[in-house]
């Protein structure tokens, strides 16, 4: 029997908080500092409460663009980098005084997608964060938008938090943002629309009803938030989307109150490589595989075998994370691929003992093994 929210909510030892960029400032730009000055009291609670909290702020860029006047956030990415370099040292400083008033020290984490894509720095930020939490210190996560282009952005927090979730193994994910949480229909449409208080991460129907963009300031609506739960139950964690604005809200929360929107992970986690594979952002290539191997992947967990390949799309080399469909489209798993791609353009719908005799030698008869392959 799965544990009740109430019961996972008080008993979740390592927790990742991500605030909105519309929760952190006010109108015109300005660092809502009363606000951030609450939170970060509850979260120093935590703390104090052998709970291990991990932050994830957004705010760099909308401070920013406070600072310098800016009325609508800019589509120019080095217009985008610019307002964080700007804005990124305020929201910093503003966390670091808050915090020190309560004895608690914080530390900047600032992450890129190339951080969580290549293996080896995925575990030294996996193993930073780790050390960080050991020695009592809340880490503060943030993009590090003065650096990233657009190709290689996580796109939002929510995503980056999610991620940070599965980084860090934690056991719930909270995600504060603007509204009461997700709700049966737009409720600034619909005026009888009624809370969704509970429901499972996987749940297809919740994607339905999530909404589309964000604000002004910020880049996630809805559906970047049930989409980041779904992620971060791949590595068995909660996600509680709630109202910034609620009094007392994380400490509530601890207590097993329920407030918002709860997702049960509602799957078994995922180990934690294949976690890391699940969540490549981007893919080198795409590899679509007929019905067959795709029902014998998700259903029986087996390796993908060249005679299941109907098609390649893109130009990977070995060792790269490629994406696997089935014939309606649907994303079966992720893995790597042990050939390049135009030797598997040559053994695709090869039987694996015919391999050598096409490309004059046998690697593996794998084209992607079981180990290194994550189901979706």
């Amino acid at each position: 029997m799965k544990p009740s929210r109430s019961e996972r909510q008080r008993s979740a030892q390592r927790w990742v908080i991500k605030v909105g960029s519309s929760l952190l400032t006010r109108s015109g730009g300005c660092l809502a500092l009363e606000a951030i000055g609450d939170w970060v009291a509850q979260l120093a609670d935590l703390a104090g409460a052998d709970v291990e909290p991990i932050l994830v702020s957004s705010g760099a860029v909308a401070a920013g663009m406070g600072r310098l006047g800016w009325r609508e956030r800019p589509s120019a990415i080095h217009d985008l980098q610019a307002a964080a370099a700007v804005g990124q040292s305020g929201l910093v400083q503003a966390y670091e005084d808050r915090f020190a008033a309560h004895g608690q020290l914080s530390a900047q984490v600032l992450l890129t997608h190339d951080d969580l894509s290549d293996r080896q720095r995925y575990l030294n930020a996996r193993n930073t964060l780790r050390a960080l939490l050991e020695l009592g210190v809340i880490p503060i996560v943030n993009e590090n938008d003065t650096v990233v282009t657009e190709e290689i952005r996580f796109g939002d927090n929510d995503t980056l938090a999610a991620l940070v979730a599965n980084l860090a193994e934690a056991d719930l994910l909270v995600i504060l943002t603007d509204s009461e949480g997700v709700y049966q229909a737009d409720p600034r449409v619909d005026p009888h629309a009624t809370l969704i208080e509970e429901g499972e991460a996987g749940d297809p129907a919740l994607l339905k009803v999530a909404g589309g963009a964000g604000s002004a300031v910020g880049t996630g609506g809805m559906r970047t938030k049930v989409l980041a739960a779904q992620r971060a139950a791949r590595s068995g964690t909660a996600t509680v989307i709630a109202s910034g604005h609620a009094e007392e809200g994380i400490r509530r929360l601890r207590q097993g109150e329920h407030l918002g929107t709860f997702l049960h992970p509602g799957r078994d986690a995922l180990v934690a490589r294949k976690q890391w594979l699940a969540n490549q952002l981007q893919v080198h290539g795409r590899l679509h595989v007929d019905a067959g191997a795709a029902r014998v992947i998700r259903e029986e967990g087996r390796s993908l075998l060249p005679v299941g390949v109907t098609a390649v799309e893109g130009d990977f080399r070995r060792g790269e994370v490629v994406s696997c469909v089935d014939p309606e489209g649907r994303e079966v798993c992720r893995g790597l691929v042990n050939y390049p791609a135009h030797e598997v353009r040559r053994i695709q719908g090869v039987s694996s003992a015919g391999i050598s005799g096409v490309l004059g030698y046998l690697d593996t008869e794998e084209l992607i093994h079981r180990d290194d392959m994550a189901v979706l």
